[in-house]
């Protein structure tokens, strides 16, 4: 597969890797975007990229939230200007509404009643009065006994760019005074999951064949290598005890008391965290490509 320089770039951005170090990675996984970001991270020359990390769009996140149930949802729009929009803002927060009382997905949403008309309709009318593209894309929808919202870098009441909710167990008061730092928490540090046992299997099978690389590599390269079953019994759990921990929410460092895990933090509280969401505006929506530097399309020739 030919390795274009617009690869490298991505490569780029989402790792942190130099030039040559990502068109090299690109060249030896033969263009496969997620084998480059491992070799990579087998090499030492990039850390852990997040899907979140390559993707940008525009629009915002609402949130919406009653007893039992929260709702966010993401309608993107061409511009951060138009995100700013006092109507656009409007359309977030009444399909927000709707989705709260009305649907489970994006397409019941759209299908529902909103001053009248359905809301794909006010969606195209706000399209035609605007005078830009919009698209409600996703909706997220989180169960429990209390339902926390928080919105990270708000453009209004209820909606910004990063829309968490938190589903809590235990006495209502309690969940809601911690909950919010919880919210605030799970915006900051992004976890891929609650917990071990609800981590994706392919995330962890992914990392552990990255670690068991990068540490018989390094081992392998040492003045004093190892016994393989130290390597193997030791070293490698041990890495992965680690990534399970920074990106498990329960097993993570509570931000505002780093003593304690999010999951004894919760106990000492008496509630319980059952689930969470966390939506960040442009999360699977490509770039709008630009051309890429010249410095890029040299090294490729060479």
């Amino acid at each position: 597969m030919t390795v274009t320089a617009q690869m490298v770039k991505e490569l780029r951005e989402s790792t942190g890797a130099g030039m040559m170090d990502a068109k090299k990675a690109l060249t030896e996984t033969n263009g496969d975007m997620e084998a480059a970001v491992d070799w990579l991270r087998t090499k030492g020359l990039a850390k852990a990229a997040k899907k979140a990390d390559r993707v940008a769009a525009e629009g915002l996140i609402g949130v919406a939230v009653t007893t039992g149930k929260g709702v966010a949802i993401e309608i993107n729009s061409e511009t951060d200007f138009v995100a700013k929009n006092a109507d656009f803002q409007a359309l977030v927060r009444d399909v927000a509404n709707v989705a709260l009382t009305t649907g489970d997905s994006v397409e019941v949403v759209k299908a529902a009643h909103l001053n009248g008309k359905t809301v794909d309709t006010v969606i195209q009318e706000a399209i035609a009065r605007i005078g830009e593209n919009m698209n409600f894309r996703r909706l997220h929808v989180l169960e429990g006994e209390t339902v926390v919202s928080y919105v990270h870098n708000a453009a209004t009441d209820g909606m910004g760019k990063i829309g968490v909710l938190v589903a809590l167990k235990g006495p209502a008061e309690k969940a809601q005074a911690i909950g919010k730092q919880f919210a605030m928490h799970i915006a900051a540090t992004s976890p891929l999951s609650l917990s071990e046992a609800t981590m994706d299997p392919s995330v962890v099978e992914r990392e552990l064949a990255v670690q068991t690389a990068k540490a018989l590599e390094e081992n392998a390269a040492s003045a004093k290598p190892k016994p393989e079953q130290v390597i193997h019994n030791n070293i490698i759990p041990g890495r992965m005890k680690k990534f399970l921990a920074e990106n498990t929410l329960l097993g993570q460092a509570f931000v505002i008391n780093p003593d304690l895990t999010v999951e004894a933090a919760a106990k000492e509280a008496g509630v319980e965290i059952t689930g969470y969401a966390r939506v960040a505006v442009g999360e699977g929506v490509e770039k709008k490509q630009e051309d890429f530097a010249a410095e890029v399309a040299k090294a490729l020739q060479g």
